[in-house]
C-alpha cells in the first residue's frame, strides 16, 4: 500500500505539470529592460600625469617657482624643509633654486608615490589600503584625472544620472578647471571618504600648473586604509556615510549653511576698529589730544569726547 501512494502522487504531480506546459504555450525568450541592455561599464584607463582637454595655460618664465631663502651650504639646516618659504606657500621651488640637488621640496618631481593595493570594502566599494608605513606629511600619491570646463562638468554629470551612476570622481581646483578622474586615473580615484581620515588633499602650484597632491596628515601603518575628507556640497537628497569613524557625521554630504548677517553691535565694533586704523582718524586724535593737554594745564579739563 505505501508504494501504491507514492506512484499515485508521482501521478498526480506529473498532471499539473503537463496542465501548466499547456497553459503557458510556446516558450517565449526573456528580454531585459532596455535601459540594462545600453547599460555598459564605464571604461576606465590609467594615467600618470592630467590630461588637459581644455586650454593648457602656456608655461612662462615667471612661473619657474617662488625663489626662497634656503641653502645647502655645510653647517645649514635649510635644504628647502618645513621652514622653506616655498613649501609653506605650497609651491614647487624653481629649477634655480640654491639647494640644487639637496632640495626637497619638489613632492610632484622627485618624492615616489608610495606602495598601495585596491581591495574590496564592506560597504564603501573598492578601496585602497597602504602597502608600507607612511609618515605624517608624507606625500601619498596625485590626483589625476581629465581637466575639464565647468560646461563639460555639467554635461558629463547629466549622462551619468541617465546612466544611472553613483560614483562620482569630480575634483574642483580652480574656476572653471575640474579634475574628472571617471574615464582616465589613478589609484587615487578609489581612495574613500571619511570623516576622520589619515590623509588630505592639497592643491600645489608646479612649474605654473595647479595639481593636486594627497598627503598623510598623521602616521598611517601598512594595510591601513587609505581615506581623506570629501568635503563636498550635497544639494540633493542625503547620503550615508559608511566610514565607521568615532566622529562619523553619519551623512556624506554637508548641506550649504545660510549666511548668519552679523549683529549691529558687531558692525559698530567692526566700524569702530576700522575707524581707529584710518591715518585721518589717527591726526584728529593726536591734535584732540594736544587740545586736552593744554586745556588742562589752563585749567579747563574736557572731561567727555564721544565719536559719532
Amino acid at each position: 500500500m505505501p508504494i501504491m501512494k507514492k506512484h499515485s502522487g508521482l501521478s498526480v504531480t506529473l498532471q499539473v505539470f503537463d496542465k501548466l506546459v499547456e497553459e503557458i504555450g510556446c516558450p517565449v525568450d526573456f528580454e531585459l529592460p532596455e535601459c540594462l541592455n545600453k547599460w555598459k561599464p564605464t571604461p576606465f584607463s590609467f594615467i600618470r600625469r592630467n590630461v588637459y582637454l581644455v586650454k593648457k595655460v602656456k608655461r612662462r618664465q615667471e612661473d619657474d617657482g617662488i625663489f626662497c631663502s634656503c641653502s645647502s651650504m655645510a653647517g645649514s639646516s635649510g635644504v628647502c624643509g618645513r621652514d622653506c618659504l616655498c613649501g609653506m606657500l605650497r609651491s614647487s621651488c624653481s629649477f634655480a633654486c640654491n639647494c640644487g640637488i639637496s632640495c626637497v621640496n619638489k613632492p610632484f618631481h622627485q618624492r615616489p608615490v608610495k606602495k598601495m593595493k585596491t581591495v574590496e570594502t564592506e560597504k564603501c566599494g573598492l578601496g585602497i589600503v597602504a602597502g608600507e608605513d607612511i609618515n605624517q606629511g608624507e606625500f601619498v600619491i596625485e590626483y589625476v584625472g581629465e581637466v575639464i570646463d565647468d560646461k563639460t562638468c555639467e554635461e558629463r554629470l547629466w549622462k551619468m544620472k541617465h546612466r544611472g551612476e553613483t560614483n562620482f570622481y569630480l575634483c574642483e581646483i580652480n574656476r572653471d578647471m575640474v579634475i574628472d578622474a571617471t574615464y582616465k586615473g589613478n589609484k587615487s580615484r578609489y581612495i574613500n571618504h571619511s570623516c576622520c581620515p589619515n590623509t588630505e588633499m592639497q592643491k600645489w602650484m608646479i612649474d605654473g600648473e595647479t595639481r593636486i597632491g594627497i598627503f598623510a596628515t598623521r602616521d598611517i601603518v601598512k594595510g591601513e586604509h587609505l581615506t581623506y575628507d570629501y568635503q563636498f556640497v550635497q544639494f540633493g537628497a542625503d547620503q550615508d556615510c559608511f566610514c565607521g569613524a568615532t566622529g562619523c557625521r553619519k551623512k556624506l554630504g554637508v548641506k550649504p549653511n545660510k549666511l548668519k548677517m552679523p549683529s549691529d553691535a558687531a558692525l559698530k565694533i567692526v566700524a569702530c576698529q576700522m575707524a581707529a586704523n584710518s591715518p585721518k582718524v589717527k591726526a584728529a586724535l593726536s591734535s584732540l589730544k594736544k587740545g586736552i593737554t593744554a586745556s588742562n594745564n589752563s585749567e579747563q579739563v574736557g572731561k567727555h569726547v564721544s565719536f559719532a
